[in-house]
């Protein structure tokens, strides 16, 4: 079987590396994707996440771990 592109010039490193971290982001991005997609939390806090900076915080008071 011939190669449907005879002209292609190999690519340089700079751009496979370039190709493969795109790779690993959008496998990235699938993983997030299906993290997101899995059931909401039932009966949780409403609003934002308590946890997102690192501590809890609810009704503006932060307490740490």
């Amino acid at each position: 079987m011939s190669d449907p592109v005879p002209d292609r010039r190999p690519l340089s490193p700079a751009a496979q590396r370039a190709l493969a971290e795109a790779e690993v982001r959008r496998q990235a991005a699938a993983a997030q994707a299906k993290d997101a997609a899995k059931a909401k939390e039932l009966q949780g806090p409403q609003g934002p996440e308590p946890t997102r900076y690192g501590d809890w915080e609810r009704k503006g008071i932060a307490s740490d771990f």
